[in-house]
């Protein structure tokens, strides 16, 4: 029994501490590459990404496609959650049934993509409550093409407008992920930081303290690096 008990804390540790690997290939910029800023934004309890709108909308695919389309703003807010708890407003008090739902209906449930124009530098708010990173143009690439791939697509390969909000840029997009207490919103911000280069938490990104300290960590690295090259 003791040995079954040993076991179990083991594998639950284990569990909690594993991170997805960094990809050094993509993160930091290296051999003189432009960066690609990229913040990364915490309410307390759900983390959004906020990127440059010009580098989210160059190409041909559905994702160029949406953010083009959107209001004026020279950056995006990118956020992901339940279809309905994510875009309904007003105190959580009153939405707590729901909530409920969102995080522990079997089989999980629908989800969107929000895309949010802002005219305002995210680099103006306060340091508190945002990570900044500085990418590659491949990692900004890889990051991109994992927000993309969540994007359900209609019958003529353009995302699928559901729900938006009145007096409000933001537009929210159906995905084919779901939403559940083992997928949450930070779990998917998590995924989105780790294709675009950096490590991240797998268990312990279901709170967006642990996602804000795993991009700062790794941006601090990358600062580390860069004034270690300096100095050969």
């Amino acid at each position: 029994m003791r040995w079954s008990c040993a076991v179990l804390v083991g594998l639950l540790a284990g569990l909690w501490t594993a991170q997805r690997p960094d990809h050094p290939a993509l993160f930091p910029p290296h051999g003189g590459q432009a960066a690609i800023v990229v913040h990364l934004l915490d309410n307390g309890f759900h983390t959004d990404l906020a990127a440059p709108r010009a580098a989210l909308a160059g190409g041909d695919d559905p994702l160029a496609w949406a953010v083009r389309a959107l209001p004026p703003g020279d950056w995006v807010r990118i956020g992901w959650g339940d279809a309905v708890f994510y875009v309904e407003q007003g105190p959580i008090s009153s939405r707590l049934q729901d909530g409920a739902r969102a995080f522990f209906r079997p089989g999980g449930n629908p989800s969107v993509v929000m895309l949010d124009p802002d005219p305002v530098d995210p680099a103006r708010l306060s340091e508190a409550t945002r990570a900044t990173v500085r990418l590659s143009p491949a990692g900004f690439a890889a990051l991109r093409a994992r927000v993309a791939s969540s994007l359900r697509l209609d019958a003529e390969g353009r995302a699928v407008v559901v729900a938006s909000r009145p007096g409000d840029d933001a537009v929210f997009y159906a995905s084919h992920e779901t939403f559940w207490v083992g997928h949450l919103c930070n779990h998917w911000t998590a995924e989105v930081l780790n294709a675009g280069g950096l490590p991240m938490p797998m268990v312990r990104s279901l709170r967006s303290s642990a996602v804000m300290r795993a991009a700062r960590t790794a941006e601090q690295r990358a600062a580390e690096l860069d004034l270690r090259g300096a100095g050969d």
